[in-house]
């Protein structure tokens, strides 16, 4: 058995997801427990975070293969080949960016979680570690990205 401990709290607006929302535009705050405060330290110097947290709303998942944004015009993949919430241990990482902190709530833009999702850790976005050069994707991604931006 593991168990995890939240640092801290999404605060944002978002109450329920829903396919269309654009994640890239919402602001959300991560409001961090008093004990992992002083564990922010230093973290402003940073433009963008991962975040790691759990879908503790999500139920779990009914199959192993899913349809990619349960669009029907994309193939049945593999659950593990999906950014699908509905996973077998259900945490989410999102790199965000940061906007402020001040108090221990750290302000971010990005972060595709709901209001109250429990926050399990945070890490500093390192370009140089983090992004990584000549990679691949699969081909229904790039269909999909191309559909999304009308070409």
């Amino acid at each position: 058995m593991i168990q995890l401990k939240p640092i801290g709290t999404v605060r944002n607006t978002i109450t329920d997801a829903r396919r269309d929302t654009r994640w890239e535009e919402i602001e959300s705050e991560i409001v961090v427990a008093d004990e992992w405060r002083d564990a922010l330290d230093g973290l402003a110097q940073f433009s963008h975070i991962w975040v790691v947290f759990y879908f503790d709303r999500m139920p779990p998942p009914d199959s192993l293969h899913v349809r990619p944004m349960r669009r029907d015009d994309l193939p049945l993949v593999g659950l593990f080949a999906t950014r699908s919430p509905q996973r077998p241990n259900p945490i989410g990482i999102r790199a965000a960016e940061l906007l402020e902190a001040r108090d221990g709530v750290l302000r971010v833009r990005g972060l595709d979680a709901l209001n109250g999702t429990p926050v399990l850790d945070i890490k500093p976005y390192l370009a140089r570690g983090d992004a990584i050069e000549h990679t691949r994707v699969g081909e229904w991604v790039e269909k999909y990205w191309k559909l999304s931006s009308g070409e």
